[in-house]
């Protein structure tokens, strides 16, 4: 794995362990903190895996934007669209 890929990796990872503290919790959870770095986290390794295939990583947020410029090598990954898609609603 490339240094940069590991650096999007570790991040996101970061954001998915907030996922899952903010998921636990028991008292006033924050769904919409909850929800913003499930997005996040899910950009990141999107990012990622475009770092590790040596496409350019452009800068959006938008996880349908980066799933169609990671379907040019990997096809095979059209069937995230959905969720990605109903993500964005």
């Amino acid at each position: 794995m490339k240094r940069a890929t590991a650096e999007w990796v570790t991040k996101a990872e970061g954001d998915f362990a907030m996922v899952e503290r903010e998921a636990r919790a028991r008292k006033s959870p924050s769904y919409d903190g909850l929800c913003f770095h499930a997005q996040q986290c899910a950009e990141k390794y999107l990012k990622a895996l475009l770092c590790e295939a040596a496409m350019e990583i452009p800068r959006t947020h938008d996880l349908v934007a980066l799933l169609e410029r990671l379907l040019r090598k990997f096809a095979e990954w059209e069937f995230h669209r959905e969720d990605l898609v109903s993500s964005q609603a």
